[in-house]
């Protein structure tokens, strides 16, 4: 339906969004050094800070959770202003806004989990990476070998239900400095009947610290500035509430 398309005309910022690439987006260019950050290999404290006071890692998010309400052309344009100064930079703010895991819970998240996570992620409080890529896979994710098998365990007297996740994730940018880890995986519930048992690739959010994961050394692609690693798990328990989009009822 080209005519369709054609009729909704080129994306335009809006003012809000045209305002806040020339000034704030403005600024933080003024505050990049490029040389500098290669060197230091991160962003300087107090451009860590600027992202987290305007909102930048909440381009996306609603203005209702804490965010900026951006369209995503307007997230294009500030990540594509300030990649002409500094990748690393770039790089930061994108990953929050595009990999997640804040649209997944915009659009599947159940109503407390957006409650808790939106504002946070908006704020900069929380911050993101998307556990996906696999040593051997790569970012295919429907050949991830990531495997969490649905269980029952007893928690402080009760019982709760969740997946027992075995696995390995590389090349993830943020999770040096990641405060939740959006893990992908393939879902298994060994109780159904043979054939059946393959529940698809799922994601949960899952806190840091948490007991069985691990975020290993630091890597570094292409001699980059920006936060990259691989992150390990082994026997990582993680309850229904922390899939988005929890368990039907």
């Amino acid at each position: 339906e080209f005519d369709a398309l054609i009729r909704t005309g080129p994306a335009r910022l809006s003012p809000e969004e045209q305002a806040f690439l020339n000034m704030e987006v403005h600024t933080l260019c003024s505050m990049l050094d490029d040389f500098a950050i290669d060197q230091a290999r991160d962003l300087p404290p107090h451009v860590w800070q600027y992202l987290r006071d305007h909102r930048f890692f909440g381009m996306i998010i609603p203005r209702e959770w804490g965010g900026l309400g951006f369209s995503h052309q307007a997230h294009a344009a500030v990540v594509t202003r300030i990649a002409t100064l500094n990748i690393s930079a770039a790089v930061t703010v994108m990953v929050p806004n595009s990999l997640g895991p804040a649209e997944l819970l915009m659009r599947y998240g159940t109503d407390a989990q957006k409650q808790h996570w939106l504002p946070r992620l908006a704020g900069g409080t929380e911050l993101p990476c998307f556990g996906l890529t696999s040593p051997y896979a790569g970012s295919d994710a429907a050949s991830i070998p990531d495997q969490g098998m649905l269980v029952e365990r007893e928690i402080e007297g009760r019982r709760v239900r969740g997946f027992v996740v075995n696995f390995s994730k590389r090349y993830i940018t943020l999770a040096p400095v990641a405060t939740v880890v959006g893990l992908a995986f393939h879902a298994v519930d060994p109780s159904r009947p043979e054939g059946e048992r393959e529940r698809g690739i799922t994601c949960a959010l899952v806190p840091v610290p948490q007991p069985g994961m691990t975020i290993g050394r630091r890597h570094r692609p292409m001699n980059g500035a920006f936060m990259n690693g691989p992150i390990e798990g082994t026997d990582v328990f993680i309850p229904m509430d922390c899939i988005i989009g929890g368990e039907p009822q």
